[in-house]
């Protein structure tokens, strides 16, 4: 998709609500974008102000966000649309969020899966979930408990692995 002010490659890409059920999609590159983000919305611009300042330092800071393991950037992420990595969805996981809700209605996947790997799945899921538990109650110090935990657990990949 182009920029539609320079027609160079749009890396930003608004929804206006102009009330009423109208939207306004808006499409730019890095350097207009910018420019269109600091730019005074009518009618909320306070003198001396420029009403989106906060937002360009939002964006600039999101930007240099880096992944510890492959080097990705939200900004790499901005201009390709791809991650780095695997883990980039973890560690971009606060600002990907609000994105992929509003890109897909939800943050998890609903729809269809092959009918092997959903019960990979909820096994995985509740690995998972025995997991985060058994942490905690290690955490309180209830070892024993955490024993069982432990061992029900390695049960559990055992059936996974076979």
């Amino acid at each position: 998709m182009k920029c539609q002010r320079c027609n160079k490659r749009a890396v930003l890409h608004i929804t206006e609500n102009l009330g009423e059920g109208q939207i306004e999609e808006l499409h730019f590159c890095e350097e207009c974008g910018a420019r269109y983000l600091s730019e005074p919305i009518p009618g909320t611009q306070t003198p001396g102000g420029s009403g989106t300042s906060a937002e360009l330092e939002f964006l600039q800071q999101w930007d240099q966000l880096c992944c510890p393991e492959c080097g990705a950037t939200l900004k790499d992420f901005r201009n390709t649309g791809r991650l780095g990595c695997p883990r980039d969805y973890e560690h971009f996981r606060e600002q990907l969020q609000p994105l992929l809700q509003s890109i897909h209605g939800d943050t998890q996947h609903l729809g269809k899966a092959p009918s092997q790997s959903a019960n990979v799945e909820l096994k995985r899921r509740e690995l998972a979930r025995l997991r985060r538990l058994m942490q905690e109650l290690i955490n309180a110090e209830r070892y024993e408990e955490a024993a069982r935990l432990r061992d029900q657990i390695r049960q559990l990949e055992a059936r996974t692995q076979s």
